[in-house]
């Protein structure tokens, strides 16, 4: 995978990596701030942490509309291959439908979401966004025109071949695996993801990294 890479390191020698699957498409730049937060809280439990961007996403040369859900699998699995030691997957939101093809001690996922639901929030950005510069646009004339052509949805040029496999996208069974939720059964914080502009919380990532730090003992990450 030629994308950048961003890792953060403890002091000494790591105890295991945890590999970083953000939230995709614009989830994933409203949560990146807290989700750097809490790697370097990893970091000072003694866990390394690396959060790779997708192709198509953040610095990567490669256009959005050239890859797909498969090709993300793929390159995760490919950054996964590259870290010396136990890797950890800690996966939030539609970054759980990619995740499995890694090959880990253990995953970690926050408030999962499937694919179709992602895809109607989007397929709705669009429709808002027409009707407001009076352009006349439905769910379903958007999807049919998905079928053959790329799609412009929140400002992701999506290729037909993603919009069909997000549709279809569920987060596959693994093992080990914890689901956490978010909110007061879970790790407390804020659906960062739903906010208009990319926010922080301290917080919430404090508790992420507990979370996970205490998680990994369980997976032979001690």
């Amino acid at each position: 995978m030629d994308e950048h890479i961003l890792r953060i390191e403890p002091a000494g020698a790591p105890r295991a990596t945890v590999l970083i699957v953000p939230p995709l498409f614009e989830e994933a730049n409203r949560t990146r701030r807290t989700l750097v937060l809490a790697m370097r809280a990893l970091a000072a439990r003694g866990v390394a942490a690396v959060m790779p961007d997708l192709p198509g996403q953040n610095e990567s040369l490669v256009a959005l509309e050239d890859v797909d859900l498969s090709d993300w699998q793929v390159a995760l699995a490919e950054v996964a291959a590259g870290i010396d030691g136990p890797v950890l997957v800690a996966s939030v939101r539609g970054g759980c439908l990619i995740d499995h093809p890694v090959a880990a001690a253990g995953w970690w996922r926050l408030a999962p979401v499937g694919g179709s639901s992602l895809l109607r929030t989007l397929l709705r950005a669009r429709v808002s966004a027409d009707r407001e510069a009076g352009v006349t646009s439905s769910i379903e004339s958007l999807s049919e025109t998905a079928k053959n052509e790329p799609l412009l949805l929140a400002g992701n040029r999506l290729s037909p071949a993603m919009v069909a496999q997000l549709g279809a996208a569920e987060a596959q069974p693994v093992e080990p695996l914890r689901i956490v939720a978010l909110g007061a059964d879970g790790i407390a914080g804020t659906p960062l993801w739903l906010r208009a502009e990319p926010g922080e919380d301290a917080a919430m990532a404090e508790a992420i990294a507990d979370d996970i730090a205490a998680w990994s003992a369980t997976c032979g990450a001690r």
